[in-house]
């Protein structure tokens, strides 16, 4: 994959670097191209090793073109911050972006099940521990894939700078910081007066 050519200075090229933009953003978007048109889908995502997995209906056209071969792109980008700066023009964000490329495989049989697992646990940590197993029919109708990260296919970018030295140094400069975080557990009709699964507990205290 080519590298990353305009502001090299934000390029990240260790692998760990990559893997930190993957496992602290849990949706990015698949884009592919069907007959001629561009598709891009937003999806629930977990890296799993040296794999990106996705899943969803065997019935969605995206994912039914990528899973035969098409070529795809997945893109993850999180906003960190809104850089505040003395003009318009030098005001900006800070953010962290991955983008792997190539074509997915799907996963089928008993890792297809191990893999919708891991994945849901990666959401909701430890979820899998309180609920039942996927039946046949809910593993029959979900299409589990996985895109490999090799040496090649991936580019990631992180800016963390904030408002350079200002023209006017009368005007206010600096970063917003901006943070993704859970609020308060909101039960369903059906669970009202139950107490909180351990997991739930486990999401809502983080952002305490």
């Amino acid at each position: 994959m080519d590298r990353i050519q305009r502001l090299r200075e934000y390029a990240r090229e260790a692998r760990p670097d990559l893997d930190r933009i993957l496992d602290a953003n849990q949706v990015g978007v698949l884009s592919t191209v069907v007959d001629s048109q561009p598709w891009s889908v937003p999806l629930l995502y977990a890296r799993i090793g040296d794999s990106i997995v996705l899943h969803g209906s065997t019935g969605a056209g995206a994912l039914r073109h990528v899973a035969a071969g098409a070529e795809a792109n997945f893109c993850v980008f999180q906003m960190t911050g809104i850089v505040v700066a003395d003009t318009l023009f030098d005001s900006s964000a800070q953010y962290s972006s991955a983008v792997v490329r190539g074509r997915l495989r799907v996963i089928q049989g008993d890792e297809a099940t191990k893999a919708l697992v891991q994945m849901s646990d990666r959401l909701i940590p430890g979820r899998s521990l309180e609920v039942a197993d996927p039946t046949a029919k809910e593993l029959a109708a979900t299409l589990a894939l996985a895109l490999e990260i090799t040496d090649d296919n991936w580019t990631a970018k992180v800016q963390p700078d904030g408002a350079e030295e200002p023209s006017d140094p009368t005007r206010w400069t600096g970063v917003v910081p901006m943070r993704t975080t859970y609020g308060p557990a909101e039960p369903s009709r059906w669970a009202t007066g139950m107490d909180l699964p351990n997991t739930v507990r486990a999401l809502c205290a983080e952002a305490e």
